[in-house]
């Protein structure tokens, strides 16, 4: 249907608001819709309803696991200047870079390596397989953030299983119908420290949400730390 006259005003002038009025006003919203959360630490909720809102779906709070303390160990992993891995550049490209350097936190991501494509395709293997190989002299007490692939996150088990890597944090979000669930299901059963989201769902945009959580956390205990 073609706009009326008596309908005058543009789209942006009828929904948008200013940028610190749309977070304010989805925040109030999230906050109506997934409730108190009270099985869940203050910092718990911040990341789960940060979740929320950067996916746009309530129901997902509900599928959100946090092992005991691990925002907590991602919050001094990064305060302490850890390495971040990335699986994929969607991530990579997503995460507070302004926010990592800050920490003195560089940021990893070989999945575009030619070494890795190259060996990848010697191995007949996946390429998220190999990039999680190439960084595994990085790992160790960094922060891994899984958002796309399944086989990254397998690999990234296989590795600390075979004692080969033990990271600060795994922030493990792939997406997906083939290997996403089993392979959050296997991070879930293991003590390395987790945020994951149950199930099929997840994403690049889910998994730098998280970080970035954290990051606004960490910087919020220096701030309070430096007060």
């Amino acid at each position: 249907m073609e706009r009326t006259r008596m309908d005058s005003k543009t789209l942006v002038e009828r929904y948008a608001l200013a940028p610190a009025e749309i977070e304010a006003l989805s925040l109030r919203r999230v906050d109506a819709a997934v409730g108190a959360l009270p099985d869940r630490t203050d910092q718990e909720r911040f990341v789960i309803r940060r979740l929320v809102y950067a996916s746009g779906d309530p129901s997902i709070a509900e599928r959100v696991r946090i092992q005991t303390g691990a925002v907590e160990r991602g919050i001094a992993a990064l305060r302490n200047g850890c390495a971040v891995m990335a699986d994929v550049r969607m991530v990579e490209v997503a995460l507070d870079r302004g926010a990592l350097e800050g920490h003195g936190c560089q940021v990893h991501c070989a999945i575009a390596d030619p070494n890795v494509i190259a060996a990848a395709e010697a191995a007949g293997l996946p390429r998220a397989v190999m990039a999680m190989r190439r960084l595994a002299p990085r790992l160790g007490d960094g922060i891994a953030v899984i958002g796309t692939a399944p086989t990254a996150l397998l690999e990234l088990l296989d590795l600390i299983d075979a004692g080969a890597v033990q990271p600060a944090l795994i922030i493990g979000m792939p997406v997906g119908f083939v290997a996403a669930t089993e392979a959050k299901a296997e991070l879930m059963d293991r003590k390395t420290p987790f945020i994951t989201i149950e199930g099929t769902r997840g994403g690049a945009g889910l998994a730098a949400a998280t970080t970035n959580t954290l990051l606004s956390l960490a910087r919020a205990e220096a701030t309070n730390g430096d007060g």
